[in-house]
């Protein structure tokens, strides 16, 4: 009897074989929405990637090139806020969208119809990068900092710049390929745009984290520098060996990374996180991460 992928490993390894699995199957359907729906149709859409594919068209060079030179910058800055294993779920992410873009370039598009490639092309690109982010392939700042396609929930100071950059670049689009094209390629964005927020939902809820440890006061440093996220210290701990409590608030996409942290500081520390925006009854269940 042939046995299920992972069947046999510890629960973290499998953990970590689907995160990996999953960042693949992002970065490759990413792909297959730009280079299968949208380049064939000069559709080009806001973002670094639609950056990339307006050069591309310009240029006649490779897209898959132009996604690695210009988010590598952006992973690179990003690696002091990040540590190696989310860099590294990152780098395959990036590796897997631009090896899929570079070996679907010379596949004919999969319509002839722009419209259903605008709302195909779309939807791929949009989960693919949704996939990828949900399942660590991008960093957790990557919004913050207009990665890809996910510039979604930018800091406020950012948004007329990224509000900008994107009309920008939809206008050379226009300018170039006509301004049928422009339209088409403001559907592709609009449901990439959406194609990401689905596969986020629920990431970016607040949930309360409390932290038992014997060095509350490093962590809070640490979780200050590193998350931007301030804790308060509940009960401080005491000569006795009686460990501390720290509490704060973290999305989803910051628990990997908040784990991480303390777990550096304390290998015996006690982490319990629940929502503070449930949504059923399950979700007032407290879960400890391993």
């Amino acid at each position: 009897m042939n046995q299920p992928l992972g069947h046999g490993l510890p629960a973290r390894s499998r953990t970590k074989l689907i995160r990996i699995l999953c960042v693949i199957c992002g970065g490759l359907l990413a792909a297959v929405g730009l280079e299968l729906f949208l380049m064939p149709h000069k559709l080009v859409l806001g973002g670094i990637a639609g950056l990339s594919a307006l050069l591309a068209h310009l240029t006649e060079m490779r897209l898959g090139l132009f996604l690695f030179l210009f988010n590598l910058p952006f992973i690179l800055l990003s690696r002091r806020q990040i540590n190696l294993r989310f860099a590294l779920y990152t780098l395959l992410g990036l590796f897997c969208l631009t090896i899929g873009s570079l070996a679907l370039h010379h596949f004919p598009a999969v319509s002839a119809d722009p419209l259903i490639a605008a709302v195909a092309g779309g939807l791929c690109l949009g989960l693919g990068i949704g996939i990828m982010i949900r399942s660590g392939g991008l960093s957790v700042n990557a919004r913050e900092q207009g990665f890809l396609l996910t510039d979604g929930g930018p800091a406020k100071s950012a948004e007329v710049v990224i509000m900008l950059f994107n009309c920008c670049i939809l206008l050379a689009g226009g300018l170039l390929f006509g301004w049928d094209q422009a339209m088409y390629s403001i559907i592709a964005y609009l449901l990439a745009f959406e194609g990401v927020r689905f596969s986020l939902r629920g990431l970016s809820r607040s949930r309360a984290v409390w932290i038992t440890s014997s060095r509350c006061e490093e962590i809070r440093k640490a979780l200050q520098h590193s998350l931007k996220r301030d804790a308060k210290l509940i009960r401080p701990g005491n000569k006795d060996g009686q460990p501390g409590v720290l509490f704060c608030l973290a999305s989803k996409l910051e628990e990997d990374a908040l784990t991480s942290i303390v777990r550096s500081f304390d290998q015996n520390s006690k982490i319990t996180v629940t929502s503070s925006q449930p949504d059923s009854i399950t979700d007032w269940v407290r879960r400890k991460i391993s």
